[in-house]
């Protein structure tokens, strides 16, 4: 199953020590960028996270945000630093009454347990820290299995348009094979003319002339890049059931371009260029979807 770039999920935890929250979000990136905003209690475990949500989401920017709160007071990790709190109340109250503002109490105290080393860290023993660390863990995998269950969902939706666009190039191709026939008169009015000129003038050398001729009926040959076209079509179409990957898809989008280019360029009908437009312009929808693949 393909699976799109962007997706979402989320996670939570709680019981009587600590409350986490863990929101993984993805969107389309030509590489692996990972963003990961946590408490900087647990900075040491930042590059686990970041190879945890590296191998588990492949391509695409990830962010993480993680949010963990103490409950208890068993369970605060962190004690109000109360002597600098206070040193920091009256200093700021003071200064307010210096400066003629009108602070109010409640005011002057968030500002006071906003300031530097307000709180300090609990030491918490290591079977603590180590249980903290995996709800931790467990709660980041439950988001990214959520995560991944969006993208999937995401993905299925764009593979139902990737085949509704493959459809339609398939069937402007078939009106393509159905024209073709009809300009091949047209071609050889076009030759049976220049031949004509040719032979009355004195400088005509039937040698070059056959060369001439069969650089004229190749150019105009359409059969082999028509057969081509079908099976680029047909493996797309494949590598799709098969969950393909979206480099993958966009080389082979690239492959039916090169196809579809070449009949515009060989064809020499009106009515085929203006199939050849549309072709090209379902095409582009299938690139633009083969950037939001992972």
């Amino acid at each position: 199953m393909i699976q799109s770039m962007t997706g979402f999920g989320s996670a939570s935890f709680e019981n009587e020590k600590v409350a986490i929250t863990a929101d993984v979000k993805t969107l389309n990136s030509k590489f692996t960028d990972v963003f990961c905003r946590m408490p900087k209690t647990y900075s040491d475990k930042e590059v686990e996270l970041r190879n945890l949500l590296s191998s588990e989401l492949g391509r695409g920017k990830i962010e993480l945000s993680l949010n963990v709160v103490p409950r208890g007071e068993g369970g605060a990790g962190t004690v109000v630093n109360r002597a600098l709190v206070k040193a920091y109340y009256k200093d700021l109250k003071e200064t307010a009454n210096e400066l003629g503002f009108e602070g109010t109490d409640t005011d002057i105290l968030r500002m006071a347990t906003m300031m530097p080393n307000a709180f300090n860290a609990d030491v918490l023993t290591e079977e603590d820290a180590k249980e903290d660390w995996n709800n931790i863990l467990n709660t980041v995998k439950a988001a990214i299995v959520k995560c991944q269950e969006f993208r999937s969902q995401e993905g299925e939706a764009t593979k139902i348009k990737f085949e509704e666009y493959i459809q339609n190039i398939d069937g402007l191709l078939q009106k393509v094979a159905e024209q073709d026939p009809n300009r091949i008169p047209v071609i050889r009015e076009r030759l049976q003319k220049a031949i004509s000129e040719w032979e009355q003038n004195e400088n005509f050398n039937k040698d070059r002339f056959e060369q001439e001729l069969i650089y004229y009926v190749e150019k105009y040959d359409i059969s082999e890049e028509k057969v081509r076209l079908a099976n680029h079509l047909k493996y797309f179409i494949q590598e799709l059931q098969k969950g393909g990957n979206g480099k993958r898809l966009n080389f082979i989008s690239q492959e039916i371009g090169r196809e579809i280019n070449t009949i515009g360029s060989k064809a020499n009908d009106a009515i085929i260029q203006k199939l050849v437009v549309q072709m090209k312009d379902e095409l582009e929808k299938i690139k633009e979807q083969t950037l939001n693949i992972v």
